[in-house]
């Protein structure tokens, strides 16, 4: 299974950037359909950004514009870059990774810990 470790949370003035990570492990990251969620308290998981094994990205329509979705297949790291954050950013991330297919055997996906973003003044 998928091994994911998020990093680069932390507390951020309204307007400023931080730059998430996810370090990916024991799997095939290039074939990996990746994304990023976020939770606040007492609130839902959502989406906010997802990239295919051939680069394509989307964005929830609250993050587009100013959150960039990225991947290094070379080093197995997805990445978020967030700019112009605003309180309501405050969630805690989560990398994932949808299930995935190799050689005719199917692997579940899986989730990291989570990294805490909070912006506040």
């Amino acid at each position: 299974q998928v091994q994911l470790v998020e990093s680069g949370g932390g507390l951020v003035q309204p307007g400023g950037s931080l730059r998430l990570s996810c370090a990916a492990s024991n799997s095939p990251f290039s074939i990996l359909f990746m994304g990023w969620y976020r939770q606040a308290p007492g609130k839902q998981r959502e989406l906010v950004a997802t990239i295919s094994s051939s680069q394509i990205t989307t964005y929830s329509d609250s993050v587009k514009g100013r959150f960039t979705i990225s991947r290094d297949n070379a080093y197995h790291m997805l990445y978020l870059q967030m700019n112009e954050l605003k309180p309501e950013d405050t969630a805690l991330y989560y990398c994932n990774a949808e299930d995935y297919c190799t050689n005719n055997v199917c692997h579940q996906g899986s989730w990291g810990q989570g990294t805490q973003v909070t912006v506040s003044s």
